[in-house]
């Protein structure tokens, strides 16, 4: 009987002998040998191999394999509107392409940008017959994708043939797309379609869409019964209702409508939120009450809502147009403290204010702020502010400017930074 040692020793060796049948193999050149024997006949002996002109020459170019890039990337470098819907296509049943929310969006919006709704009815209309267009929150998706390529009729055709179950998901999505089309004729016949056929029970986005639809159609009495209704349906309007009403009442002149509207919101017990205020700061500012907007988003951190950059770029505009400059800079340089960082606008707004105050140098440390980040105010601020330099024998941050125009992308048309050049020269003060 064998010891265990020697079981051990002999299976070490087979170990061995298999490792180096393994790498015998791999080192093998991969090629059909001439001499595989097939039933009853032999293969014919091999040719003399071709003479090359080198030894160890790389092989032929043609026999390398050739990798096709990823569909996504392909999709992103395309430029062509048909090879764009020709690979989409291609890719109908490919789940990394279908299933990625913004490369179905960019295709459908260069597609749009490029007008080619007939590409785009047929990529939407194929994907809604497969077997993902039964899924109800897909088929939103396409309805969707209908209404940013401004094509509301399809929205609403492709809601008609959902293969699948139709509830209120759906039904939102469209009724988006049609108020957004500002048609209240097929606003109207697609709701009493739905209630009628389908028996669909509006909620609350339901009601918001429509009160937004029929603001933005002029239909403020209408969008006014309509808050009604919902408290007859049982509804409850939210912050969303008030603000929608609001600021439509604010941008017709219809101060008092707006201010009950507030004061109702606020007496049953529904908190503003960011943009309420901005509705109610807007329209403060609109009638140069620039000290009260203030005033007011203040009150919003007293409140616990936290003021937003188009909270901050209305305040300091309002200030600015008031001629109220160190206030404007005092709430500038607050916003970093609120936790907010400036937008393109507010640089904007701070480099042509400044510009008008003569206050050149510290428009060009914003503008050049700005700048850096990629935000070039308009070709009239940045001359504006040239010539203002120019002016107060401030060259060098006259042609630091002009510089990071030519280095970097602007709104400048072709041989403007020549046209900046000559402002910032000392010839081309004001």
């Amino acid at each position: 009987m064998l010891s265990l040692r020697t079981i051990r020793r002999l299976c070490a060796a087979a170990d061995a002998v298999a490792l180096a049948a393994i790498a015998a193999g791999l080192s093998r050149p991969k090629f059909k040998s001439h001499f595989v024997a097939s039933s009853g006949s032999s293969a014919p002996p091999p040719s003399d191999p071709a003479p090359t002109d080198q030894a160890g020459s790389e092989p032929d170019q043609d026999q390398r394999p050739v990798f096709s890039e990823p569909a996504l990337v392909r999709l992103k470098k395309e430029r062509d509107p048909e090879e764009l819907f020709r690979i989409f296509q291609a890719n109908a049943q490919n789940r990394l392409v279908v299933e990625n929310r913004f490369a179905f969006e960019d295709t459908v919006a260069r597609l749009a940008g490029a007008r080619r709704g007939d590409l785009i009815e047929q990529l939407l209309d194929q994907q809604m017959a497969l077997p993902q267009g039964r899924r109800e929150g897909f088929a939103t998706r396409i309805i969707t994708l209908y209404g940013k390529a401004g094509m509301p009729a399809h929205a609403r055709r492709a809601f008609d043939e959902m293969p699948g179950r139709r509830t209120v998901l759906s039904f939102n999505a469209t009724l988006r797309v049609l108020c957004r089309s500002r048609d209240l004729s097929s606003v109207q016949s697609f709701l009493v379609s739905a209630r009628s056929n389908l028996g669909i029970r509006l909620d609350e986005i339901s009601y918001n869409t429509l009160i937004k639809g029929l603001c933005e159609a002029g239909s403020l009495e209408s969008a006014y019964s309509l808050m009604a209704d919902m408290e007859r349906e049982k509804l409850k309007p939210d912050v969303v209702t008030y603000t929608t009403l609001m600021a439509a009442a604010y941008k017709r002149g219809r101060r008092e409508v707006g201010d009950g509207l507030w004061n109702l919101m606020v007496l049953r017990g529904c908190l503003p939120n960011a943009a309420a205020f901005n509705a109610r700061i807007q329209h403060l500012v609109s009638r140069n009450r620039a000290w009260q907007a203030r005033g007011l988003m203040k009150k919003m951190t007293a409140v616990g809502v936290r003021p937003d950059q188009l909270t901050f770029n209305l305040v300091i505009k309002g200030l600015c147009r008031a001629g109220e400059m160190e206030m404007a800079k005092r709430t500038f340089l607050a916003m970093r403290d609120a936790g907010c960082e400036p937008s393109m606008k507010i640089y904007q707004t701070m480099v042509h204010y400044l510009c008008l105050a003569e206050q050149f140098e510290l428009a060009f440390r914003l503008c050049r702020d700005s700048m850096s980040r990629g935000w070039f105010p308009s070709v009239a601020s940045v001359r504006s502010l040239l010539g203002g330099l120019s002016s107060i024998s401030k060259e060098d941050c006259a042609e630091e400017i002009v510089r990071l125009v030519r280095a970097r992308a602007s709104p400048c048309a072709a041989g403007e930074p020549e046209a900046l050049q000559s402002a910032a020269s000392p010839d081309g003060k004001r």
